[in-house]
This record gives C-alpha cells, sequence and structure tokens, in this order.
C-alpha cells in the first residue's frame, strides 16, 4: 500500500468504478464507494463481493482476502462525504458532468488529496479547467475489466504537477498495475490507437463487406484475443460509441474517427452489449 494514500474514494459505482474499488480493496486500501442513489452504490459493492466469490471458489482468492477487502469498501450516501487521500472519478462520459462533480470533490477534500478521472477520451486539462488547483488533477485510466487489465494510462494535464503524477505511479504499483504515463490529448494513447480497431470493423458492416462473425473470428485468428465486435460488447456499445464521438468531435470531426451510424441506432434501441443482456450478439439466449 502507498504510504501517503490511505483511503481511496470512488464516484461510480457502476461497471469500472466496481472494478477499481475492487483492485484498491484487494490491496489493502480504504474505499468509499458513491453513486446517485445509495442503492446504487449497495448493489455495487454487492456486484463487487459476487465478483470476488466467483475468484474464491476459482482457487484465485483465499477467502480470508475476499472477507477483508469487502470490509475495506464503505457504501458513503453523500457526495459531500467522498473524502479521501485519492478520489477517482468513473460516471458518465460527459464533460459538464465531471466538471460539476470536480467543483464540488474540490471543496470537501483537503488541499493534499489528489482528484483523478478515469475518463477514456475527454482531455483532462478541459475538465480541469473548472477547478482552483490544477496542479492536483491527472487523468487515471483504468481499462475495461479493471481487476484483469494491468495497464493504467496516467495522463498529465497542462496543469499536473510533477508530484501528483509521482505520487499516482506508486499508487499504480502498489495496486500491482503497469502505469504509462502519457501527455494530454483526445483518447490519450490506448482508446486513440484503438479506435480504429472498431471504426474501421463498423465501416466494413456499414459496406455489407463481411458480417460481425466473420469479422471477429478472422481477427481473432490473426491473433487477437477478441473480435472488434465481441469487445464493444464487453466493453458497453453505448460506453464505445461515446468514446468514440468524443475523439470525434475534440479532433474537430476528423472523418477518420467518424462515429457509425449501425452503433448510434444499437445505443437508441438499449442495445448496450452483455451488460443489456443483447448488443452486436445476443447473450440472452
Amino acid at each position: 500500500m502507498n504510504s501517503s494514500i490511505k483511503t481511496i474514494g470512488i464516484a461510480g459505482a457502476g461497471t469500472m468504478g466496481q472494478g477499481i474499488a475492487q483492485v484498491c480493496a484487494l490491496a489493502g486500501y480504504t474505499v468509499l464507494l458513491y453513486d446517485v442513489s445509495q442503492a446504487l452504490a449497495e448493489k455495487g459493492k454487492l456486484s463487487i463481493g459476487n465478483a470476488l466469490t466467483g475468484l474464491v471458489e476459482k482457487g484465485r482468492l483465499k477467502p480470508e482476502q475476499k472477507n477483508l477487502a469487502i470490509a475495506n469498501i464503505q457504501v458513503v450516501e453523500k457526495l459531500n462525504d467522498l473524502k479521501g487521500d485519492l478520489i477517482i472519478e468513473a460516471v458518465a462520459e460527459n464533460l459538464q458532468v465531471k466538471q460539476q462533480l470536480f467543483k464540488t470533490l474540490e471543496e470537501v477534500n483537503p488541499a493534499a488529496s489528489i482528484l483523478a478521472t478515469n475518463t477514456s477520451s475527454i482531455p483532462v486539462t478541459q475538465i480541469a479547467s473548472v477547478l482552483k488547483n490544477p496542479a492536483r488533477f491527472a487523468g487515471l485510466h483504468f481499462f475495461n475489466p479493471a481487476p484483469v487489465m494491468k495497464l493504467v494510462e496516467v495522463i498529465s494535464g497542462a496543469l499536473t504537477s510533477g508530484e501528483t503524477v509521482t505520487r499516482l505511479l506508486a499508487f499504480t504499483d502498489s495496486i500491482q498495475k503497469i502505469a504509462v504515463v502519457a501527455n494530454d490529448s483526445p483518447g490519450f494513447i490506448v482508446n486513440r490507437v484503438a479506435r480504429h480497431y472498431y471504426v474501421e470493423a463498423l465501416k466494413l458492416l456499414e459496406e455489407q463487406v463481411a458480417d460481425i462473425t466473420t469479422m471477429d473470428a478472422l481477427m481473432k485468428a490473426s491473433g487477437f484475443k477478441m473480435g472488434p465486435f465481441e469487445l464493444m460488447d464487453l466493453i458497453g456499445v453505448d460506453t464505445n460509441f461515446a468514446v468514440t464521438t468524443s475523439i470525434y468531435h475534440a479532433f474537430h470531426q476528423d472523418p477518420k474517427f467518424r462515429p457509425s451510424r449501425i452503433q448510434q441506432q444499437k445505443v437508441d434501441a438499449g442495445h448496450h452489449g452483455r451488460k443489456s443482456g443483447k448488443g452486436f450478439y445476443d447473450y440472452d439466449k
């Protein structure tokens, strides 16, 4: 555990918030979990418990480790109670929502606390523009599923201090993740490069060059662990679409990042992938 960070607050108890909370709790940190309603936060904690139980059943975790991790997670009802040495935001990919959240978090947390966003695509500098002290603000981008994926991008905004980056690097090391430092840019490194894995596959689908099962099978045969449509379903079709849209606008509507109409229709229909039971594939069958 990192000596300068003992308590971690997590804003957002969805898939990413749950994953980050699980990783931090297993590493011995006290975790405060918040969502817009206490019921959602409690549901998030329950899901973490179920995930840990699954690891115990598979022999990957000892029962006492599971019990200790669950005990490390506390649900907080009010945003004003989300106070810690490090606060990680994992809410909707919406600039205004994130900015309003961090304005409140900055007011209630001590000056020494680090504020970090798990945004996939919104420039860190843009989010930090509403803060009084942007030096303590940075991007801390985990990948889904957070308990499994080793990589974490530490993104330095235009006004992020070197001390903030150093403390975040020590933190990521303490939770046994591999950190890569990136300067601020839409999509950072991974999501900018990976965009074309999804965008080009969707263009092929729009042009009826091949169907989704063929493309997924070919990409897996080429060495990828998952095909683009399987991966979009795992990440969340809605989340993936939001990231593509954000990057598209951040690069002033550069055509190479143009979002897909097919993906837009999936989102509008509520077909968000595995989490909704249907995406590009049907998981209810």
